[in-house]
């Protein structure tokens, strides 16, 4: 099923056009029109799920699967150091488009590559405390 107003329903739609990396029955991936890094990839599921936390596990594989593979090609064609894979969920993480997709960053020796800050846990989290909290969730 798609969105009618979902700009990636559109792409797969073949109604925007987009730069193919990957195409089956079930993924497609194209190269992001923000290039973060030369190569940078999205690889987005044919059927419209909003986002990493409502896609079924089965389609999720498919999409991963593919993600791996263009960052190894991404290594062996591009000359790509390392590669980032990331996909944000909701407004706060950063999505913009709501339909679940993973990009695929490779990342060279002279990029500034993505960084996450890592701060020190000074007590102000109990970890245990936390780490029972997420468990009886999973």
């Amino acid at each position: 099923m798609h969105d009618k107003d979902c700009l990636f329903c559109k792409i797969i739609e073949g109604k925007i056009p987009c730069s193919k990396v990957y195409e089956d029955d079930d993924v497609l991936a194209f190269l992001d029109i923000s290039q973060v890094t030369k190569g940078h990839t999205l690889v987005i599921p044919k059927e419209h799920y909003d986002n990493f936390l409502t896609v079924p596990k089965d389609v999720m594989h498919k999409v991963m699967d593919v993600a791996q593979r263009i960052g190894q090609a991404d290594i062996a064609v591009l000359g790509a150091k390392g590669i980032n894979i990331l996909s944000n969920v909701n407004k706060e993480a950063g999505q913009s488009i709501y339909h679940f997709h993973v990009h695929v960053i490779p990342r060279y020796i002279a990029d500034e590559g993505f960084q996450i800050t890592m701060k020190s846990n000074e007590g102000d989290v109990a970890l245990p405390v936390l780490a029972d909290l997420i468990k009886k969730e999973v």
